[in-house]
């Protein structure tokens, strides 16, 4: 077998490969063996008939015409390692020419595209600077306190305050008739919040237990259900109960009760608190700083990438949005239906983000070639050990889900991106 291999355009290309030789004999002889089960002759026993009789039966072409067939995907195989091919694309197979001595199989193919590289080192990319002010670290205590909060019943003449929570039955009406998913019983709302309609929640400030309010709102124009956008509406309410949240007193055993190593007052609370802000701000700038690095050396590469590379990241990424709404107790459908998408306007929306993706792939993918980040073994199997001890699991059991190659392919891609951010100016 030889091969040729004709680049186009958008990394589509033709690849020929001509089969012949011995190879061609093979293939013709397995296609005249499997095409002869399908002969029968009167006058003789299947399996008695003379093979000069079958094959003037089956006719030399189309014996040809089935030995290609059935040669090309191993033909197409040979193809591609010896042009260095990688397919991004299920190919097409076109038999060219077909005769006794042999067979041209041309493949349609679309490959992984060509990356020109660009600056990868050296780039001028700012890391944010981590800060973590006094007041964040008395607001994430302060929340450590509402995560621990009870709710208390106000008394019979207090009224409702912004935080309060308030039980209430509501029937909401537009043009005095009520409308579908505007009504509920002993429906639990702390005010401020910020989840009813805006303005909904302030006008309840003020009421007292057992009073009837009618709440005057209008929906926004953007209102998920889009009927009701735009539109006036009024809601019968009754408030049932109002509480209000009694925060924990900050003392020695609410400290001890969030059980935190080597906390035992206040001002190791609040050291323990601003540690564990700033990290969480170093790994957001570390995120950010990565990310950034990235689309700069992207940026400065030239890659025509194929539509189907686009289509395909479109499509993981709508799945993975789907598989989100699924763990969140919603359907895909819903959420289209209460944001008045179709599926089509929001996989367009997932274009540009899915491009950007796909280059930045290919772009760090040719980086580790250029650079050689090879991977040691000893790395690999560090890794393995590393999830095998997170998930408890065995790392031959682990290996079962996760390939060999993708830990190679993490390892090497993530070798590069130290590259790019030590280089950074």
């Amino acid at each position: 077998m030889n091969s040729n291999w004709t680049l186009k355009e958008n990394s589509t290309g033709e690849l020929i490969v001509t089969v012949d030789g011995d190879m061609w004999k093979k293939a013709q002889k397995k296609a005249f063996n499997q095409l002869k089960q399908r002969i029968n002759i009167n006058g003789f026993r299947k399996g008695n008939v003379p093979e000069a009789l079958i094959r003037k039966q089956i006719g030399q072409k189309a014996i040809n015409e089935y030995a290609a067939e059935e040669i090309g995907n191993e033909a197409l195989q040979f193809g591609l390692a010896e042009q260095k091919l990688e397919l991004i694309d299920r190919p097409t197979m076109e038999v060219k020419d077909v005769t006794a001595e042999g067979a041209t199989l041309a493949f349609a193919c679309t490959v992984s595209p060509e990356v020109k590289l660009g600056d990868y080192k050296g780039l001028e990319v700012a890391k944010d600077a981590v800060e973590v002010s006094e007041e964040e670290v008395e607001n994430e205590i302060k929340n450590l306190q509402n995560r621990k909060a009870d709710w208390v019943v106000r008394e019979e003449e207090e009224t409702a305050q912004l935080g309060d929570q308030v039980v209430i039955d509501f029937l909401g009406k537009v043009d005095g008739v009520p409308f579908e998913g505007g009504e509920a019983k002993e429906y639990p709302l702390e005010l401020g919040s910020g989840s009813f309609i805006p303005g909904f929640e302030e006008q309840l400030v003020g009421t007292k237990a057992g009073e009837n309010k009618v709440v005057y709102v209008t929906f926004p124009e953007e209102y998920q259900a889009a009927e009701l956008a735009g539109k006036a509406a009024e809601f019968e309410c009754t408030v049932h109960s109002i509480k209000y949240k009694e925060l924990p007193e900050l003392n020695e055993e609410f400290i001890k009760e969030l059980n935190r190593e080597g906390v035992e007052n206040y001002d190791q609370l609040k050291e323990n608190v601003r540690a564990e802000i700033t990290s969480r701000k170093e790994s957001a700038a570390d995120q950010k700083f990565t990310d950034e690095c990235l689309k700069a050396a992207a940026a400065n590469a030239t890659v025509d990438i194929p539509e189907i590379m686009i289509n395909n990241e479109v499509q993981r990424m709508f799945q993975d949005f789907a598989n989100r709404m699924q763990q969140s107790g919603f359907t895909v459908t819903q959420f289209l239906e209460a944001t008045g998408q179709s599926k089509e306007d929001m996989l367009a929306s997932m274009r540009e983000e899915a491009t950007e993706r796909v280059k930045n792939s290919l772009v760090l993918e040719a980086i580790v070639k250029a650079e050689n980040c090879e991977v040691e073994e000893e790395a690999v199997n560090a890794e393995f050990n590393q999830m095998a001890e997170m998930y408890g699991m065995d790392v031959e059991e682990i290996k079962k889900y996760v390939s060999v190659d993708s830990v190679k392919y993490q390892l090497s891609t993530q070798k590069a991106l130290d590259l790019i951010k030590a280089s950074v100016k």
